[in-house]
């Protein structure tokens, strides 16, 4: 228990012959003490009562300047107190108006803390990045007790060099650093370290713009004209590709999770995880034959990429449909080096690629934002614009997937076991 008392300091007598009155504080055998600013005659101190008595002449003033000095520092130990834990430091932070940090907090228990709240409001893609963040930097520290207040400049700027010598990206860079200052800035607002010593005004977090990704059309029907052995992995990245392209360059999230009740009267609608946008495409023979290729080999999804009793935008469902993402990609590399293929190609190529496709036959691009789901030019003018019809993109995705399609057929009509056309 923290006890508080004021007395009259005898052990220091000041050059004019008076004791200077403090405030003693006693936290089981620690004790501190806190000066007044006020000193008084011994003769004048009532130790009983512990105030000046009234032969002094300033008596009433300085007993009413200690009797408040005394409530505030009774009230700043017991808001420690209610937290259950003591610091003088943190008592002398509270007095002079500044927040209470507490330079023992570590990084790890308060970002995991802030993870795992994530997890719980199903917002596992970006638990998942804070989680890679933290991981990369403990591992680069070498130590699981990283206390915030170690977190400055120095730090940052080695953890920044180090990731650029292991051949780390610098958009992921920038990702890891992004993460760990949100962290950083939700810890100042949870008054575990001081807004002061915030060690990102110096730190530049730079991005670097992504290259075009995307092949022809003509490379998309070459994809299609593979012969593959059912149900292999190669023919499950293809198809899982081709089919992203058809419907307007779907995300392999966004499609690892379609159950049969997103198709409605020929349409896929559905809301897309990463910005919460609803979608609606037609789903034309192509896309609609790749899926009777999967009918019925699951109870739940359209695709058979997640198991039937996985729960929703969990981490378990994230870690593998991330897992089937990485493969699919590695299949798809494969193929397109045995087509001859330059480009890297990935689950994402598809939504790149039908972009470009459309542009290069003359399409808008305020047309080509409104199929992606985008916004084009200024998003303020963009509020008074009417979206394009459903008609009219459709029109356009129509002619996109049909683009081209008699190029090389010759080659193409070579292969016996490939996708319906």
């Amino acid at each position: 228990m923290v006890t508080l008392k004021t007395t009259l300091d005898t052990r220091r007598k000041k050059s004019n012959g008076n004791y200077p009155v403090i405030f003693r504080i006693t936290d089981f055998k620690k004790t501190y003490t806190m000066t007044s600013g006020i000193d008084v005659p011994e003769h004048l101190w009532d130790n009983t009562n512990r105030e000046v008595l009234k032969a002094h002449p300033n008596a009433q003033s300085i007993n009413t300047t200690l009797s408040k000095k005394y409530y505030q520092i009774q009230r700043a130990i017991l808001v420690q107190q209610d937290n259950e834990s003591f610091s003088f430091e943190d008592l002398k932070l509270i007095l002079a108006g500044k927040p209470k940090v507490n330079a023992q907090a570590l990084f790890k228990p308060f970002a995991e803390k802030l993870i795992a709240e994530m997890i719980e409001v199903k917002r596992t893609g970006n638990a998942i990045v804070y989680r890679t963040a933290v991981n990369r930097l403990l591992n680069y520290y070498g130590d699981n007790k990283l206390k915030l207040v170690d977190i400055n400049y120095n730090l940052l700027d080695g953890f920044s060099r180090s990731l650029v010598k292991q051949g780390i990206k610098q958009n992921s860079i920038s990702n890891y650093f992004r993460s760990i200052r949100a962290i950083y800035n939700k810890a100042i607002k949870a008054k575990l370290v001081e807004r002061s010593a915030y060690p990102f005004r110096d730190i530049s977090i730079k991005t670097e713009k992504t290259a075009k990704r995307a092949i022809t059309r003509v490379n998309i029907r070459q994809f299609e004209q593979l012969k593959l052995t059912t149900n292999t992995p190669e023919w499950h990245a293809r198809n899982y590709f081709i089919l992203s392209f058809y419907l307007i360059g779907i995300s392999f999230t966004d499609l690892a999770y379609l159950k049969p009740g997103n198709i409605i009267k020929g349409r896929l609608e559905y809301k897309r995880r990463k910005t919460h946008k609803l979608y609606s495409i037609k789903v034309f023979p192509q896309a609609e034959q790749i899926l009777k290729l999967y009918a019925n080999q699951s109870k739940v999804f359209l695709l058979p990429v997640l198991p039937d009793y996985i729960e929703e935008d969990t981490l378990e469902s994230k870690k593998l449909i991330f897992q089937w993402i990485k493969t699919t990609n590695k299949y798809l590399n494969r193929l397109a080096e045995n087509l001859s293929i330059t480009e890297p190609v990935t689950t994402y190529v598809g939504r790149h690629t039908f972009a470009t496709t459309a542009k290069r036959m003359g399409y808008s691009n305020e047309l080509i934002a409104e199929a992606l789901g985008h916004e084009y030019g200024n998003r303020i003018t963009n509020i008074y614009l009417d979206a394009f019809d459903k008609e009219v993109v459709d029109k356009m995705h129509e002619a996109v997937i049909n683009s081209s399609c008699h190029e090389n057929n010759d080659a193409m009509s070579k292969s016996t076991d490939r996708l319906p056309a």
